[in-house]
């Protein structure tokens, strides 16, 4: 006999133990299931993004970032040292130990809430009811009055490049390699690429990303693009745009493998690179297979996504979908927020999440991060616009710190001053982006953007200058 719960989970990712959570706070009777084991053999709460995403990729980049200072910046601040070195081996147990403090506080989190976790694969039945086959062989039901699934993503696998787990990889095989390779060649150059190919370069790697589309990070700022394009190019990653991969093949040499990629350049011509690892980034897609029963009513769209309206229902009665496996930006914090939404529409509250303001961040270096609508998007779609830049270079704390790469681009109307969007590439701007993420919210505009005081001498005085320069009244530069 199923046991009963107001709102069952399906998924512990940022999108499901939100939910969860969120549920509980607010007096339903609530279970989570999630089938991820962690390197341990153990459960492991928290999706992709706990173990082998955001925070373990954050983990790896600021190690590298680090090793890399010592070896081209410590200099000029008058720090010296003799022969340094990088122990990847306690470099990857470092971000293990991270990810397992970060999995087992969702796991205290579940218990202080009174959320109960079901470890194993949950699959959806007919009438809201949960089969879960749980990791020891046993099944249990859950009968919910409310039903959230939150599956996540899966990395996508090429058919010619299939996933070995030592010479072709996912971003969960490049977390854990035991030592840099000689050569890495990443297909896709998109965050997981340019993220996990540049921690792999700082620590000596030869990295080369190869990127089917003819632009470079399209979905950014044409500028900001154009300007990390360079800085990469200058740090020594060899993007190659408009290069279609056919082929990846495995060859044993030595005791070593290595793999033959083949692909055409943007030529036309036909290129074969070898490399010691190959990291396949193309993407991910909606972890939805074996999800749904017969019989359920859920529907999947031709991408695999969970079909659903503008609140995240399904359409059938008491189901609820969230997070990586339906439409939108497949990111963590906006998987956070619906999570939250949805719990409180089920208990009855308005819940709801601006889709026009949610952040997005790259975080090589320089960070890359924006808000809201790019210059080529108004173009085409019209809209009336002006902008104002800063560049960090003119940004006395940006300037004492050493990265004076990069720039701020505040986007406003050009008839009401509205903000609509906020570009920025440089350091730290994965928090300075927050700024323009408040000012949308609020309806605000430049001005007020270039009213409000900032803190001198910080980072987000690029911001404040930006602003200003809307109206072509900057103060620390020529309008």
């Amino acid at each position: 006999m199923a046991e009963n719960f107001d709102v069952v989970v399906i998924g512990a990712g940022p999108a499901g133990y939100h939910a969860a959570i969120r549920a509980a706070q607010l007096g339903l009777k609530t279970a989570c299931i999630d089938a991820a084991l962690g390197k341990d053999g153990k459960p492991a709460l928290g999706g992709t993004c706990l173990r082998v995403g955001c925070i373990p990729s954050k983990a790896l980049l600021d190690s590298s970032h680090q090793y890399e200072n010592m070896l081209h910046k410590f200099e000029q601040h008058g720090i010296g040292f003799k022969d340094a070195s990088i122990d990847v081996a306690k470099m990857v147990a470092r971000k293990d130990g991270i990810v397992k403090q970060f999995t087992g506080g969702i796991a205290q989190l579940f218990k202080a809430n009174k959320v109960t976790a079901y470890y194993g694969f949950g699959q959806l039945q007919p009438g809201n009811v949960v089969k879960v086959k749980q990791h020891d062989g046993s099944e249990v039901e859950l009968k919910g009055t409310n039903v959230i699934i939150a599956a996540g993503s899966d990395s996508i696998e090429l058919p010619f490049a299939k996933f070995d787990g030592e010479a072709i990889v996912d971003n969960v095989g490049a977390l854990d390699f035991t030592e840099t390779p000689k050569r890495l060649a990443v297909i896709g150059a998109g965050v997981i690429g340019l993220e996990l190919g540049s921690v792999w370069k700082r620590l000596g790697a030869e990295v080369t990303i190869l990127e089917a589309m003819p632009d470079f990070l399209a979905a950014a700022d044409a500028e900001v693009a154009k300007l990390a394009a360079r800085e990469f190019k200058k740090q020594g990653l060899d993007i190659r745009l408009g290069a279609k991969v056919s082929k990846a093949e495995v060859k044993t040499k030595g005791k070593k493998k290595e793999v033959a990629v083949t692909y055409t350049d943007d030529k036309g011509a036909e290129q074969t690179l070898v490399v010691d690892k190959l990291l396949v980034a193309v993407g991910r897609r909606a972890a939805t297979k074996g999800l749904l029963a017969e019989g359920t009513g859920v529907q999947l769209n031709e991408r695999g996504q969970v079909v659903v309206d503008d609140h995240c229902h399904t359409g059938v009665d008491g189901v609820w979908a969230v997070g990586d496996c339906v439409r939108g930006p497949m990111l963590a914090h906006k998987g956070f927020e619906e999570g939250i939404a949805v719990a409180e529409l089920i208990a009855g509250l308005p819940g709801h999440v601006n889709f026009d303001t949610i952040p997005w961040v790259i975080y090589t270096g320089p960070e890359i991060a924006w808000v809201g609508k790019t210059e080529q998007q108004l173009k085409a779609e019209g809209v009336p616009y002006k902008t104002g830049t800063f560049p960090f270079a003119a940004v006395g704390r940006a300037v004492a710190m050493a990265e004076p790469v990069g720039f701020a681009k505040v986007i406003a109307h050009a008839e009401t001053d509205r903000v609509l969007g906020l570009h920025l590439v440089g350091p730290n701007v994965s928090e300075l982006v927050h700024e323009g993420v408040l000012t949308m919210e609020f309806s605000g505009s430049a001005d007020d953007l270039a009213r409000i005081c900032h803190a001198h001498p910080s980072l987000s005085e690029a911001i404040h200058d930006a602003a200003m320069a809307v109206d072509k009244r900057a103060i620390h530069k020529a309008n």
